[in-house]
C-alpha cells in the first residue's frame, strides 16, 4: 500500500535589510517553534562554497552575469522543498517590487507567512561595519527601499532581542489568518495592472 502523501510544508519568510538580524531571528525561531523548520538563506549557499567565489573575485567569472539566475534558482528551490513537505524559515532581501511579486507568484499556492524585520539605520550601519563581510552601503540602500513595496503578515523591530522577537513571530504565526500578505500583494498587483 503506498504511503499517504505528505502535506506541503510552510514558509516563514523574513525580509529585512542587510545586517538587520534575520539570521539571529531565524535561529531563535527554529529553536522555539513546535514544528521542525529548516533555516535557509542565500548566505548559507554562498558560505558553503556553492558559488565559484574565487573565480568570481579574480574576474574570471562575472557575478553580474550570474546573479539573476542564482537568485531565481534559489527561489525555485524553495517551492520544491515545500512541495516535499519541508517547513522553511527563509531569509531573503526583497530588492525590488518585481522580485517580491515574482516570489509571490511562485509561492501563490503555499502557506507563506511574510515577516518584515526593521532596524534603525544607525544600528544597521554599525553592524555592517562590525561584520566586515558586507559591502559598506548595502544596509543603507536596503533601509531606504526594501520595505516600501511590501505588505507583511507581521512586522518586528530588531531593537528587541531575537528571542523576544521569535516569541512574537511564533505567536503571530500561530494566529495567522487568510488571505496571507502574499495573496493580498498579488491581488493588489493584479487589480492595478
Amino acid at each position: 500500500m503506498p504511503d499517504a502523501p505528505r502535506p506541503p510544508g510552510k514558509i516563514i519568510l523574513l525580509n529585512g535589510a542587510s545586517s538587520s538580524g534575520k539570521s539571529s531571528l531565524a535561529r531563535a525561531v527554529q529553536a522555539r517553534i513546535e514544528e521542525p523548520f529548516w533555516h535557509i538563506s542565500i548566505d548559507h549557499l554562498r558560505d558553503s562554497g556553492v558559488l565559484p567565489t574565487a573565480r568570481i573575485r579574480s574576474g574570471e567569472f562575472q557575478w553580474a552575469a550570474m546573479r539573476d539566475a542564482f537568485f531565481e534558482g534559489f527561489e525555485q528551490s524553495l517551492s520544491a522543498y515545500v512541495r516535499c513537505g519541508n517547513n522553511l524559515i527563509v531569509e531573503h532581501i526583497m530588492e525590488s517590487r518585481d522580485w517580491l511579486l515574482r516570489l509571490a507568484r511562485l509561492l501563490v499556492n503555499e502557506d507563506v507567512f511574510f515577516v518584515g524585520l526593521h532596524c534603525d539605520l544607525a544600528e544597521l550601519e554599525r553592524r555592517e561595519i562590525a561584520r566586515g563581510d558586507r559591502k559598506v552601503g548595502d544596509a543603507r540602500r536596503d533601509y531606504n527601499q526594501i520595505h516600501s513595496y511590501c505588505l507583511y503578515d507581521t512586522e518586528l523591530d530588531s531593537a528587541s532581542p531575537p528571542e523576544i522577537n521569535a516569541d512574537r513571530l511564533i505567536a503571530a504565526w500561530r494566529s495567522r489568518t487568510a488571505p496571507s500578505a502574499f495573496h493580498r500583494l498579488l491581488a493588489e498587483a493584479l487589480s492595478s495592472s
